[in-house]
């Protein structure tokens, strides 16, 4: 059974903006959603837990450089991504 994205205007947003500095990536970024929504557990995902001020939240990698936190219900099997960007931006 997959899981279910849910896109808040905010994160939207945040993409959008994303996608305009980094069109590069517009295809890998779409690939990453598409495998978040088919297994968020899948390996290549690097799915992680955050801690800190972020506890609660978790973490996907587009690639090396840059991630989306997102809020992982599995009880619901929703997930609702927060933000996009590179480490230190997702992570601040």
């Amino acid at each position: 059974m997959a899981y279910t994205l849910v896109f808040t205007d905010q994160y939207e947003k945040r993409a959008a903006r994303f996608l305009r500095r980094h069109p590069e990536l517009a295809n890998l970024y779409l690939k990453t959603l598409q495998l978040l929504e088919a297994n968020p557990h899948h390996p290549s995902l690097r799915l992680h837990a955050l801690t800190g001020r972020l506890v609660g939240l978790h973490s996907v990698s587009i690639n090396l450089s840059y991630r989306i936190t997102l809020e992982l219900l599995i009880c619901g099997r929703e997930i609702i991504p927060i933000s996009v960007g590179d480490h230190d931006a997702v992570y601040r």
